[in-house]
């Protein structure tokens, strides 16, 4: 995952690259972003979420472990520094937003509780899984094969990567012989740094150019690098590609990929402590939602329907463990 920033910072970047407009005062005035120049609704990134909500069901609310069904609460785990549109906060520089929110919080009306927040650091996520602190963690966590160690997933996103060029690039990315002698910008130490590096090992094994790999430490700088054509494109999670070409419209994703790269499809997953007793209530929770549309119109809100599920699967096969 690329460098986390709230949306105050990210909506004064895309502003300074004069890609945004709202109606009214501005942005934290409206709480609405879209290209300038667009017509209708933006991306209501605003504190009013006018959230989606759905209705408890008593067959699947009796799943819960009996500690919460008497507290009454569903503690859940976010990151605090996440990429818009995932777990952000909104103009008000307070409220959490973001698909992440969201779909837990279907998932907690399902379940008949209330949901309780917690943004933290992402390696505090586990900690607090390990400690019995959140009852879950709803937050771009990826299905893999060493986790499953320690924890249980109920999935409900795909896991997908996008690259993003400049608008009308005429550049279509399928495979390794497309990047061939580009200039590739990438987060370090990610999923996708791997798969750019193994692409260009290929190219090279080929006879072809290999890929310039290039790394910048804050989102904007690659946004700016690919509007000077610095770059020729930017390989990031899919959620964070979609939203800014939704958001900004200066950009196009050129190419989608499974974050587990060729012969598997990555999974986003509710991650619970193993054996704690919730995953099968979250499944059944997210496989209802997915049933009666509320699950579709969240994704639909924040640009991320290609990453839909058609039922959640509890504890798939993962990304393949590390190799020492």
């Amino acid at each position: 995952m690329t460098s986390r920033r709230t949306v105050l910072t990210a909506l004064a970047s895309l502003t300074a690259l004069g890609v945004l407009t709202a109606c009214g005062a501005g942005e934290a005035a409206t709480g609405e972003i879209k290209p300038e120049g667009q017509k209708g609704n933006g991306i209501n990134v605003g504190p009013d979420q006018k959230r989606v909500h759905t209705a408890k069901v008593e067959a699947i609310a009796a799943q819960v472990p009996e500690a919460a069904r008497k507290r009454g609460t569903l503690v859940i785990g976010v990151s605090a520094s996440s990429n818009p549109p995932l777990a952000f906060r909104a103009t008000d520089d307070k409220t959490l937003i973001g698909v992440e929110v969201d779909l837990a919080t279907l998932v907690a009306d399902t379940l008949g509780l209330k949901p309780e927040f917690n943004a933290v650091a992402w390696e505090n996520l586990f900690v607090g899984l390990d400690s019995g602190k959140y009852d879950g963690v709803f937050s771009n966590v990826t299905v893999t094969e060493e986790r499953k160690d320690k924890y249980d997933f109920a999935t409900y996103r795909l896991d997908d990567l996008a690259f993003e060029a400049k608008k009308g690039s005429g550049w279509t990315v399928k495979g390794p012989e497309d990047v061939a002698g580009k200039k590739i910008a990438v987060g370090s130490g990610t999923n996708q740094e791997k798969i750019l590096v193994d692409w260009s090992a290929q190219n090279e094994k080929a006879g072809r150019k290999g890929v310039d790999i290039t790394y910048f430490q804050n989102t904007s700088d690659y946004y700016l690098a690919l509007q000077s054509g610095r770059i020729d494109g930017y390989l990031g999670p899919n959620p964070t590609v979609a939203y800014h070409v939704a958001s900004a419209g200066q950009t196009e994703a050129v190419g989608k990929f499974s974050g587990a790269g060729a012969g598997l499809q990555g999974k986003i997953a509710a991650t619970t402590k193993k054996d704690s007793g919730f995953v099968a209530a979250y499944a059944a929770a997210i496989d209802h939602i997915v049933g009666n549309g509320t699950y579709a119109q969240v994704l639909k809100r924040w640009g991320l329907d290609s990453e839909a599920v058609e039922k959640s699967e509890i504890n798939p096969p993962g990304l393949p463990r590390t190799k020492n």
